[in-house]
């Protein structure tokens, strides 16, 4: 039962404290759009995503003065473009261009599923979908795209590693006029999963409905200020702390999927009670961090803090909700996290350090800005590794490296908004080239064998 100190504490943490509903996202599939004539197919596309999606906008709005609870992104998520663009044999970026006018015409901000799903090879579509990801982003405003290279189930395709190496290159050059950001929309994964609302990395799983949404919910600063009240707890105390402010949070997010669901006429699908900041001050995950007790984010003992954040989270979460799906836990982008980009740019945090907290985060390497004369095949062998630590560990890791051309270390990328700021961060300038050219398959570890 809710309680009226419930309704004023909620009130506090969305005055005072950044807590908001980062995304309601609906998850349409298109696997009934497949046509051998691409045109036919774009128009599918473009009448299901407007017919579904009409109202999106307007329902998020009206649940936002009802609740008083902002919601700051309207999206969308589609079935992964290669398996749609599979039959028409030709190049499928008429697809991107009619998921953007889609996009643009219901209001949503970004629209994620130009993906393909080349863990363990490339089928029929995949290999022109990939290739064609650099024209795609660079002619469109909304959509984004992800490609998934590997799973614990199948190990992780080293090919398909290197071409996104040149691939991620490619399209940040095809928009070097626009701060690179054609590679800000570009997520490498391994182990993907079917219902993540947050972009760029968003699709819509072929085993999902055919119609959904998906919430994803964001406090950061609310736990942050739950911590303050505690400056002397020992660190037992600091998990009950975190998973009970986790729980409320989640209660929100479960409030208005449901209200979002029920208005207009489609499944409930999950809440992703994720930890996502924002370069706003006060909503920062590396804060939070250093309010456990760290100087400054990056240093020694960050990566145990960061693992007791992300399990107290899941913990109050699961218990508020039985719909919890996504990726759920903390998501530590550089550029959009306040924290993070001082951290970065006073030297403390290297990408070293962030590959070993994407091991027991949500993620994995985030809106990393790298120098813009970084070789494919380092991009690639960044990939490989983030991999290696999603198949290994059976979670989801991811890449999201935006290489600034033109630019070196000490210089910085600008985005605005919630994509922030990103400063160039150092990379190792040893080669793994042969490495990477072996190409094959990085085989599944032993405990993948569970059947």
């Amino acid at each position: 039962m809710i309680n009226q100190y419930d309704i004023l504490e909620t009130i506090r943490m969305i005055q005072d404290e950044c807590l908001d509903i980062r995304t309601i996202t609906m998850g349409i599939s298109l696997l009934d759009c497949i046509d051998t004539d691409i045109d036919k197919a774009c128009k599918k596309v473009y009448d299901k995503i407007t017919d579904r999606a009409r109202d999106l906008v307007k329902v998020g709005e009206q649940i936002e003065k009802e609740l008083g609870i902002p919601i700051i992104n309207k999206r969308i998520s589609v079935t992964p473009i290669a398996m749609i663009s599979a039959a028409c044999k030709c190049s499928p970026v008429p697809f991107a261009k009619a998921m953007d006018e889609a996009a643009k015409a219901v209001g949503v901000n970004l629209i994620g599923g130009y993906s393909a799903l080349v863990q363990k090879g490339f089928s029929a579509g995949d290999r022109e979908l990939i290739e064609s990801i650099p024209e795609a982003l660079a002619c469109t405003e909304r959509v984004c795209s992800s490609v998934n290279v590997g799973s614990t189930k199948t190990g992780i395709n080293l090919d398909a590693c290197k071409l996104m190496g040149r691939i991620i290159k490619e399209s940040a050059e095809a928009t070097v006029d626009s701060a690179c950001f054609g590679a800000a929309k570009l997520v490498v994964f391994c182990n993907a999963v079917d219902d993540n609302p947050f972009m760029a990395g968003a699709f819509h799983g072929v085993g999902e409905p055919d119609c959904m949404i998906n919430v994803g919910v964001s406090g950061p600063g609310v736990v942050r200020a739950a911590l303050r009240k505690y400056p002397d707890a020992d660190i037992t105390k600091i998990a009950d702390v975190i998973k009970t402010i986790s729980y409320k949070i989640t209660r929100v997010g479960q409030l208005v999927g449901m209200m979002a669901s029920k208005r207009l006429g489609v499944e409930f699908g999950i809440v992703d009670l994720s930890l996502a900041p924002t370069p706003a001050v006060g909503d920062s995950v590396a804060h939070i961090l250093e309010e456990i007790g760290l100087e400054r984010c990056g240093t020694h003992g960050t990566t145990a803090c960061l693992a007791l954040l992300n399990d107290a989270v899941k913990k109050g979460g699961v218990m508020a909700c039985s719909r919890i799906g996504g990726l759920s836990g903390a998501f530590i982008p550089v550029s959009e996290d306040a924290g993070m980009i001082d951290a970065a740019e006073s030297g403390v945090l290297s990408i070293e350090k962030l590959e070993a907290m994407t091991a027991v985060c949500s993620v994995g390497l985030d809106m990393i800005v790298v120098p813009g004369d970084t070789e494919p095949d380092t991009i690639a062998a960044i990939i490989a590794d983030e991999a290696a630590i999603g198949m290994v560990n059976t979670k989801t890791t991811a890449v999201r490296v935006i290489p600034a051309i033109g630019m070196k270390e000490s210089d910085s990328l600008d985005w605005g908004g919630l994509f922030g700021k990103g400063p160039v961060m150092p990379l190792h300038r040893e080669s793994a080239s042969k490495f990477i050219n072996r190409g094959g398959q990085i085989p599944a570890p032993l405990h993948s064998l569970k059947n």
